[in-house]
């Protein structure tokens, strides 16, 4: 049995799903903002009692690489090297817009291109283009929404759009081959067949100096509020 945790803290959601043979068994998640530094190893505790398993048990660790937020991201990696670091088990990445399309894939039916969108203020959001074999079409990249997006890639193609930032760009993304799937986020579960696959041909990171994939560099608002 090759049991993985899988670690999701790219966006507002935090979640850890326990996976056996690239099965997810078990999930704990919450979907209120900021809280990934209170629950990440409060959930990650909670599923190993539930399930009688010990760190001892855990084959691996994976966690999600980005992008997304850059204050989740780092919480979720800074765990996940202790686990691996302290339990001596390999660390896995798993690119979240991958297995956000990994978790759309499996609730549709046709083989329709998958565009995952993570919000990233405004009108641009992190994107990705991937077919049913999740083989990127277009690579990982930031992206601002305006009426010519996806324009060339619609004309042949019905692509199915979804995630954080998918809602903000139905008033832009017009095309009768643009179909929006609703209340679908991220999610640890969607990793655990990810995981299990680069588990087993041995495509680990580097625990002492790997990073997440931020796309873009940390931006830290000045605030306008006066204070005295």
């Amino acid at each position: 049995m090759t049991y993985i945790l899988n670690i999701e803290t790219a966006t507002h959601i935090c979640s850890v799903a326990l996976s056996n043979n690239g099965e997810t068994i078990d999930i704990e998640e919450s979907f209120e903002d900021r809280t990934h530094a209170e629950l990440l190893s409060v959930f990650i505790e909670k599923i190993l009692k539930r399930n009688k398993l010990s760190t001892k048990d855990i084959s691996a660790i994976a966690v999600s690489e980005g992008p997304g937020s850059y204050t989740g991201l780092r919480i979720g990696l800074s765990v996940a090297k202790g686990l691996c670091y302290g339990l001596k088990i390999p660390l896995i990445f798993i690119p979240t817009l991958e297995a956000m399309a990994n978790g759309a894939n499996k609730s549709i039916d046709d083989n329709y291109m998958l565009c995952p969108m993570i919000d990233a203020r405004r009108m641009e959001v992190y994107t990705a283009l991937y077919n049913s074999k999740l083989e990127k079409d277009v690579d990982i990249h930031a992206k601002i929404i305006d009426s010519d997006s996806f324009k060339s890639n619609l004309e042949n193609n019905k692509i199915v759009f979804f995630g954080t930032g998918s809602e903000k760009c139905k008033d832009s993304i017009i095309s009768s081959n643009a179909i929006f799937l609703d209340n679908s986020f991220v999610s640890a579960q969607y990793m655990s067949d990810l995981s299990y696959s680069r588990f087993m041909n041995k495509k680990f990171e580097d625990i002492a100096y790997s990073e997440p994939f931020y796309l873009k560099e940390f931006q830290a608002i000045k605030s306008t509020k006066k204070f005295f």
